[in-house]
């Protein structure tokens, strides 16, 4: 009876210790969706522009995780955060990827040389279009128009064409307020597969279409820009006023598909022309590199998934929440496992401005182009953010970009 007692209080002893150890659960319910900002203004600005808009779907559920009672961030004041241009809404296009990445070379450029300028979008949209163009022509349709793309496209783009500052060229037609690439995405697409299925493949025409369709919805972008009274070409305002070096820009992701300290292929359909460049290393290694950039002085442009239960758009929060995967548990076989059945998408590029350290958890502060990020309200200074916590960059961001002196020593790997 005595060894009874004895081994029954140590199980529970053993129970009681164990479960102090484990953190708290969370919760997820389905959560209905009143209309937000992407209704109230990204269609109202389509539809007062006289497009037709796309159709207002009822409110619907979702499963998300419950944040009543957790002790999350609630303002952009809690956070070390770095210079930005405020952000931009990219309206009703699939254009992220730039708005994200041009945002982070603003932060760059002042972050070496204290200029604040404000850059084009739109201006590489277009010719990231014509580009894309260019390969399906060039691959015979194997490769399909899109308006996704990843955050080195942005380099390859200014490399060849250069860029301006937004206010030379915004890609906007008189009276619009609001992107809206819905008609012209159609328009290219149904043209480039007639060109497909009758094998029209000579370029020139192809591209000169493709151009006039992109003139019509978004005006044709300058070949020259004024500034200071000085006229010069994109390549020139790039090379003389920014004067950033694209290749001192690096892009990393840790997948274990892929060898790592080596340059390998991020294969994900936005990265079309299939690149090679990106370094890929451990997670531990991301995760380090993300957190030391930030600390000292560099923001990042990350790209991942933002279509999970964690990813609150109402306190525009992100977490995983322990009925997905306790934090601890995170690690290169997850991460991998979720990217390989397909759970794991490569679906939206943001801005990494800032970040908040609270009982040894890392919280980003992240710049958003989205619509989910301004439910707060234009009068709110969370206006356009989000607030990552660091296990959801180490689950659900797959990709980043940032400057290689932040990371000289792990970059020293790879030789």
């Amino acid at each position: 009876m005595r060894r009874t007692a004895l081994l029954a209080f140590l199980i529970l002893f053993s129970a009681a210790i164990f479960a102090q150890q484990m953190p708290p659960k969370d919760k997820g319910f389905f959560k209905e969706y009143q209309p937000g900002y992407y209704q109230c203004c990204v269609l109202k600005g389509i539809e007062d522009f006289g497009k037709t808009a796309d159709s207002v779907k009822p409110p619907d559920k979702r499963f998300k995780v419950d944040l009543t009672g957790k002790d999350i961030p609630t303002s952009v004041d809690q956070f070390t955060k770095y210079w930005y241009q405020p952000p931009i809404s990219q309206g009703n296009t699939g254009t992220c990827w730039c708005f994200s990445t041009t945002s982070f070379f603003e932060s760059e450029v002042y972050r070496l040389s204290k200029k604040q300028v404000k850059l084009s979008e739109m201006y590489t949209v277009y010719w990231e279009y014509v580009e894309r163009a260019k390969g399906v022509v060039k691959s015979r349709g194997a490769i399909e128009i899109g308006d996704g793309s990843e955050a080195n496209a942005v380099n390859r783009i200014w490399s060849i064409y250069g860029i301006i500052p937004e206010s030379d060229y915004n890609g906007m037609l008189p009276g619009q307020t609001v992107y809206d690439h819905t008609k012209m995405f159609n328009e290219l697409d149904t043209y480039l597969k007639s060109v497909k299925a009758n094998s029209a493949w000579n370029e020139e025409i192809v591209i000169a279409t493709v151009k006039s369709i992109l003139n019509s919805y978004m005006g044709v972008p300058p070949t020259k820009v004024k500034v200071d009274g000085k006229e010069m070409t994109p390549q020139e305002y790039l090379k003389n006023e920014l004067k950033l070096n694209l290749d001192d820009y690096v892009d990393v992701m840790s997948l274990m598909e892929k060898p790592y300290y080596k340059q390998v292929e991020y294969v994900v359909p936005d990265n079309w022309w299939h690149s090679k460049d990106y370094y890929n290393v451990p997670l531990d290694d991301f995760m380090s590199i993300v957190k030391n950039a930030l600390k000292n002085g560099y923001t990042v442009a990350v790209g991942g998934d933002v279509s999970e239960a964690g990813f609150e758009p109402t306190t525009q929060t992100a977490i995983i929440p322990t009925f997905d995967i306790p934090a601890e548990y995170i690690d290169e076989s997850a991460r991998q496992f979720r990217f390989s059945n397909g759970s794991t998408t490569d679906d939206h590029g943001l801005h990494i401005v800032g970040y908040y350290v609270k009982n040894g958890t890392t919280w980003f502060l992240v710049k958003d182009s989205g619509a989910s990020s301004r439910n707060a309200g234009k009068g709110s200074k969370n206006f356009g953010f989000y607030f990552f916590r660091e296990d959801y960059v180490k689950l659900k961001m797959m990709d980043f970009m940032v400057h290689k002196d932040a990371m000289k020593d792990v970059l020293q790997k790879f030789k």
